[in-house]
Formats: C-alpha cells, structure tokens, sequence
C-alpha cells in the first residue's frame, strides 16, 4: 500500500540513552546483551535529533564502532528537517542504517513500504533482550503494523504541569490540579512582567487538553474526527483564551522550535509550563536556582495526557539491517535506560524501568512515572490510514489559527474535521 508522505512538524518529545554493550565487562550480564557480528566495512550511518546527542549516547556508539569495526556517521536533524531529508531519501533509494523518529513515523512508513520488518530479529532475540514483554504494551501496539513489529521504542514519556514553586508561593496559589484551578492560579500570577503560564506553538501540545476534554480524535467506525465536537471546541478555546482573551500567556511565535515555554520558564517570565522531561535539563542548565515544581497532569473530564516519545525503525532500503538491530539491541539495554535516566531525567519504555532506584526515588521522574498510565497514544487511528502526514500538517494549521490567530475554535475545527474526513475515508 502506498500513501502520501508530505513535511510535518512533528514533536515527541523526549529524551536519552546510554553505555550498554556485551563487549564492556559491566554490561556482560545484561539480558539480551549483543554478540559481536563480522566486521563490517566503511560507515554506519544514522539520523538522529539533534537534541538527543548526549554523551550517553557517544558510550554505546564508541562501543558499537569498536565491536563491529565501522564508523558511526551520526547525522543530527530537528524533526521537520529530518523528515525532509528522509522522504528524499526513499524517492531517490540511498539510505541511511538506521533512522530515530519522534512517534507516529513507524506504521506510517511501514503502511508506505518504507519501513522494514524486524520480526526476524525479534523471534530470535526478543525474549533475551525482553521484548516485547518487559516494554509497555502501547509502545508495542504502535510500533507494530499487521501484527508483525517495524520498529523499537526509545523512550517513552508525557506532558505535565511545570511550575515555579517560589512564584506559587509568594502569589499564594496552590498547585492546580483541574483545568478550573488552573486559569484561577494563570490569572494570580500575571503582572509584573510575569505570565502566568507560557503555551506551545507545536500542534502537539494540544493533546493532553483534548484528551482531558474526553475527545477521540478518530473514530473508523464512523468515520468523524475531534468527537464530542463540543468538548472538541471547548478545549481548543479555553487555550485560546489563555493568550487572548484573560491574556494569562504570551502569544505564542510560530516556528519549528518548540522552546519558547521553556526559555520563558527559565528566564522567570512565565510561572507555569506544560512541557515534559525534555525541559528539565534545559532548566537545570539556564536556571540552576529556580525552585522546579513538576505535578500530575491537569484534570478536566478526566485526567489525561498524551504518550510520546521516540522510536527507531530501520529503513526497507538498508543494506546492513543485522547490524542495524544490533544498534537497537545496545542503545535499549535496561542498563542504557538507567544510565541515560541518571544522567538526563528522561524516561523510558521499560516496566523494569519504573522499578529502578534512579526513578523510584527522583521527585521528577516519579510523577512522569506515574502519569504514564493515563497517556494515550493520539495518531494511532490516523496513521493505519497511512494519511498522517495529511493530518498533521493540517491539524499544525488549524492549531496555529486558533491559538496564535485567535480564530474562533468552532470556525476551524469544523473547516478542519470537513477536510479530514474526507482524505480519511
């Protein structure tokens, strides 16, 4: 099956990785730990995102070059460009090894035949390297397509509440849990140059609203989308009133940086983020000082929050596919995982994971831990289609004319879900 494949703007989010191999003696006794395969000639060329480049990483990738005698060629990208220069890729038939991809790319490309099966590596390995069993189950599901499994998740992560504990304090404002709570402590922390809260410009930021809203995005059976369409409605507009009509939050730039939050965050001119672990070394970094709160995520009809996070495919092109899943095999060891939670506060795919010490007792990760079981996966629907790109682009469109245009919210969803059922039918 083919599908059309179109630029997209996408995030997920999320975050790191580090050193396992089973040539290091301290990873020799992981589970599923790789054999060294015969050397293989020239370079081993992967993309990657271009915040990922943690010195984590460079361990298992120093180990990866020693064990199979080839160069890493780590191409970075922001995820719009990588998209580009991937779709590229395949119409001309040169690619690379091996492709990181920030959730939702997997089953698309698999859908278009540009994503090759691993289940032959899986029936072989799987059970000593624990997968799927010790990975979350919708992790799995989503990476999956016609029950045989394309791709392997990196991390796995969600969207919940920042925010600044001294400015809560001094504002006396408690923690909102409700969406009700929320605009009440936005609108007590505005002034003095201060925004209550700071939103994203990214489409996908959205989701943890419309999920709180009780909204399915898709619906096959009937073929509607954004359903109940006023809750839909409802949770599109109550973000934009927070730029434009209680004037709580800045209007957000436009751009494929998604940030602006985080850097206004850290500069102590917004109170309040939702954002995910990936702004937490950000923060640590610029603003050392600032007394970081992270809570659950908000509650409206339900509490909710969107699953994200990266995954790995290899394309169906790719020369040396062993050698990629050998890749795989070392960068997601449980001991990788831990290490790369240590170092960065990201988190991970893994049940054995939530378990660790680094997680259980990091004030952080724990609630990022524990939020996971409400996170839902948005585009699963939409990407069996194999129109997600269509999707996207347009639901990137519409958010932006509501958020930042102040487009009334009924006016573009409706223009929105007429245009998208009909390219999903």
């Amino acid at each position: 099956m083919s599908s059309p494949l179109s630029r997209r703007d996408l995030l997920r989010l999320a975050a790191a990785t580090a050193t396992a191999t089973a040539t290091m003696p301290v990873l020799s006794s992981c589970a599923g730990a790789p054999t060294t395969q015969a050397a293989a000639p020239g370079t081993f060329t992967v993309y990657w995102n271009a915040g990922h480049d943690y010195q984590a990483y460079r361990t298992v990738i120093a180990e990866f070059e020693q064990a199979n005698k080839v160069k890493v060629n780590l191409q970075k990208y922001q995820w719009p460009d990588l998209r580009t220069r991937l779709l590229a890729d395949f119409a001309s038939g040169t690619v690379p090894d091996l492709v990181e991809e920030p959730g939702g790319w997997v089953q698309e490309f698999a859908v278009s035949g540009n994503a090759r099966s691993l289940q032959e590596y899986v029936d072989r390995d799987g059970q000593a390297m624990g997968f799927p069993s010790d990975w979350q189950p919708v992790t799995v599901e989503r990476n999956s397509y016609q029950g045989k499994v394309y791709g392997v998740q990196l991390h796995l992560t969600c969207n919940t509440l920042f925010y600044n504990k001294a400015m809560l304090r001094d504002a006396g404002v408690e923690v909102p849990a409700t969406w009700e709570e929320f605009l009440a402590a936005a609108k007590k922390l505005t002034g003095n140059g201060v925004y209550g809260v700071a939103l994203n410009q990214d489409y996908t930021y959205l989701w943890p609203w419309l999920n709180q809203a009780g909204v399915t995005p898709y619906d096959p059976s009937t073929g509607k989308v954004m359903t109940p369409v006023e809750d839909a409605v409802a949770a599109l507009q109550f973000q934009a009133d927070l730029v434009h009509k209680h004037k709580v939050a800045p209007v957000p730039v436009s751009g494929t940086d998604y940030s602006g939050p985080q850097k206004l965050f850290s500069a102590r001119r917004a109170a309040m983020i939702l954002t995910g672990p990936w702004d937490l070394e950000p923060i640590r970094k610029t603003s050392p000082d600032i007394e970081l709160g992270v809570a659950p995520p908000l509650k409206h009809k339900t509490r909710a929050t969107q699953a994200a996070g990266v995954s790995m495919f290899v394309p169906a092109k790719a020369a040396r596919p062993d050698l990629s899943w050998d890749f795989i095999k070392r960068i997601t060891a449980v001991e990788v995982e831990q290490a790369a939670t240590k170092e960065t506060g990201m988190l991970m795919p893994r049940v054995s994971w939530t378990k660790l010490p680094e997680v259980t007792s990091n004030e952080f990760t724990k609630v990022f831990a524990d939020a996971l079981p409400y996170a839902k996966d948005n585009s699963q629907q939409v990407r069996l289609t194999g129109q997600l790109g269509k999707w996207e682009e347009q639901l990137k469109v519409m958010y932006q004319q509501v958020l930042i245009q102040n487009q009334p919210a009924a006016e573009a969803l409706a223009a929105f879900a007429e245009s998208a059922e009909g390219f999903l039918r």
